[in-house]
């Protein structure tokens, strides 16, 4: 073999394994290793909170144990491009806190869920705070963050509330970041929904807030909770939301929905 072509089987061999090595990192770069979680998962998570699941439900304070929601959504970053589903199975678990108030955490994916806080108070339920968990795969590393919020008036269900009703809602990141989230919260009516061929009322309202601080963005909601229990029993959003980092500004944003598919807990 000629030194010519002995460079230009070299040169061919990189190429080669150059473009093999590029369309192996655009394959993972766009792999989506968000899944499911199941309910024995969420199940397992619950009793290691050694809370018992069942028990006999309260104005405003649903039973323990882990309920089955479906649902459909897209996590979204402009920079870099990325994305990831939610769904279809959600779990959810509903777990004892202080106070008589109770604790929703839905798990929308693997690498994202959220939780509430709601205490029952005065004939109505307020929102005191909670957790939002989301993590990324950027092949050569993951970004993982948890992101804790209390509220410092967030009434989401009012006792002598009415078709029409406004009110504010206000609620604060505490952990390393400075956002503040508020709005407008509207109570729209009370609709009948079927979940598993039974027929629940539910409070449905509008809700809009801006974020303003270390992220600025808007959420444009429509929640839907059971007058009896307080329990969500669906859920549509719209999120954005714009992050200062030191590559740039980062644009994140979320399109998504789950409904309650079963009225009774499992343990």
């Amino acid at each position: 073999m000629t030194p010519r072509r002995r460079r230009q089987l070299i040169a061919a061999t990189v190429f080669g394994a150059i473009a093999a090595g590029a369309l192996a990192m655009i394959v993972l770069w766009n792999r989506d290793d968000a899944h499911q979680v199941t309910l024995d998962e969420a199940r397992r998570r619950l009793h290691s909170t050694s809370t018992e699941a069942g028990g006999v439900t309260a104005p405003l304070r649903p039973a323990t144990g882990v309920y089955r929601y479906t649902g459909s959504g897209t996590d979204r970053l402009d920079t870099p491009p990325k994305e990831q589903t939610e769904g279809p199975d959600m779990p959810a678990t509903v777990s004892d806190e202080p106070g008589g108030c109770w604790r929703f955490r839905i798990d929308y994916s693997s690498n994202h869920w959220q939780s509430w806080v709601y205490c029952p108070t005065g004939g109505g339920l307020e929102e005191r705070g909670g957790q939002t968990y989301q993590k990324w795969d950027f092949v050569v590393f993951a970004n993982e963050s948890t992101t804790t919020f209390t509220c410092d008036s967030s009434v989401t269900i009012r006792a002598d509330q009415h078709p029409g009703d406004e009110w504010q809602q206000s609620c604060h990141d505490v952990t390393k970041t400075t956002s503040v989230s508020s709005g407008t919260y509207r109570f729209v009516g009370d609709e009948h929904l079927t979940v598993d061929g039974r027929s629940v009322t539910a409070h449905r309202y509008h809700r809009d807030r801006t974020m303003v601080g270390d992220q600025v963005g808007q959420e444009h909601s429509d929640v839907w909770f059971a007058v009896d229990s307080g329990l969500p029993v669906r859920n549509q959003r719209t999120i954005t939301v714009k992050t200062s980092t030191v590559v740039g500004d980062v644009t994140y944003r979320e399109d998504a929905n789950f409904q309650l598919a079963s009225l009774d807990p499992t343990g």
